[in-house]
C-alpha cells in the first residue's frame, strides 16, 4: 500500500533545563543520574528529523527550574485553530500550562483556553479524522473530555488506562493516519479495548515490550512514523503495512517516560 504523508506543524521545547528531580510516574527515579548533553543532543536530532521530512518546526523558549517543559505534548490540544490548554496533575508542572499558553497568545491565535478541568494535553489526547480520542485513569480528569468536545466541537471518546507505566495516552496509542492507529490493549480498561477494537479493526496492536520501550510514544505524518529505534516488532509491522519508519533514541529522556511524541504538540491550523 502506498501512504501519503501530509506535511505538519510542530511546536516543540529544547531540553535545556531537563532533569529527573522528582517522581511522578513510575519511569522517574531522580537516583538515576541523566546526561543533559546526550538529551540534547538526542532532541536536536529528533527535531533535525522532523525538518529533513519537511515539516515545520516551531519552538518556545524553556524556562528555568522545569525540568519537564520540553514534553511539549502535555501543554495543550490545538485543532482548527483553537487551543484548549492543560491543567496539570502534579504540582511541579502546573507552571507549564501558562508558559505555553503566553506563547500561543503571542504568535496570534485567536482562542486560547485555559482550561477548568485537569488535563494534560496530548497526552491524553489523539486526534483521528474524524474523533478525538481522550484517555483518563492517572492524568486527566474525565470531566475535561466533554469540556474539550464543547471547545473544539468534535465527538470525543473517552477511553480508560490501568496500567500505571502507561501513565497517558500517548505511551499506549498513536495516530498512524486518517483511520487507522495503533496501540497496546492490556494498557487499558476491558471496555476501552472493545471501544478501540470497533472503531479500529485494523489496528497495529504492539507488544508489551514494544510499548515499554514507548514506541507508541511515536509521531506519524500518515507515511513516515518516528518511533523509537528499541521498537523492533512494531517497526516491522509498520513497515509490512506499507509505512516508512524513522527510528530515533531518545533514551535520555525516557528516563522521564517521554518519547518522541511527548517532546512533540502538533498544532492543527
Amino acid at each position: 500500500m502506498i501512504r501519503t504523508a501530509t506535511r505538519r506543524e510542530y511546536l516543540m521545547c529544547p531540553p535545556v533545563h531537563f532533569d529527573v528531580t522528582y517522581s511522578i510516574n513510575p519511569w522517574m527515579d531522580p537516583g538515576v543520574p541523566v546526561d543533559r548533553t546526550r538529551a540534547a543532543a538526542q532532541w536536536t536530532r529528533l527535531c533535525e528529523t522532523y525538518r529533513q521530512l519537511g515539516h515545520t518546526v516551531h519552538l518556545v523558549d524553556p524556562v528555568p527550574g522545569l525540568v519537564d517543559m520540553v514534553f511539549a505534548a502535555n501543554c495543550g490540544l490545538v485543532l482548527d485553530n483553537l487551543v484548549y490548554g492543560a491543567r496539570y496533575r502534579n504540582v511541579e508542572r502546573a507552571p507549564e500550562a501558562p508558559a505555553y499558553r503566553a506563547w500561543f497568545t503571542a504568535a496570534g491565535f485567536p482562542s486560547v483556553r485555559p482550561p477548568e478541568h485537569v488535563n494534560e494535553g496530548e497526552g491524553d489526547f489523539a486526534v483521528t479524522r474524524d474523533l478525538v480520542l481522550a484517555a483518563s485513569g492517572f492524568r486527566t480528569d474525565p470531566a475535561a473530555h466533554g469540556e474539550a468536545q464543547e471547545f473544539l466541537g468534535r465527538p470525543v471518546v473517552s477511553l480508560c488506562l490501568t496500567d500505571p507505566r502507561f501513565y497517558h495516552l500517548d505511551t499506549a496509542l498513536f495516530v498512524l493516519d486518517d483511520d487507522t492507529v495503533a496501540y497496546y490493549p492490556a494498557a487499558f480498561s476491558p471496555g476501552s479495548r472493545r471501544v478501540l477494537a470497533h472503531l479500529f479493526p485494523d489496528a497495529v496492536l504492539a507488544t508489551e515490550a514494544d510499548a515499554l520501550a514507548l514506541g507508541l510514544n511515536s509521531v506519524s505524518d500518515g507515511a513516515n512514523v518516528v518511533v523509537a529505534q528499541a521498537a523492533t516488532d512494531l517497526i516491522a509491522q509498520l513497515a509490512a503495512r506499507g509505512y516508512r519508519p524513522v527510528p530515533v533514541d531518545l533514551s535520555e529522556l525516557a528516563k522521564a517516560g517521554g518519547g518522541a511524541k511527548c517532546c512533540t504538540l502538533e498544532i492543527r491550523r
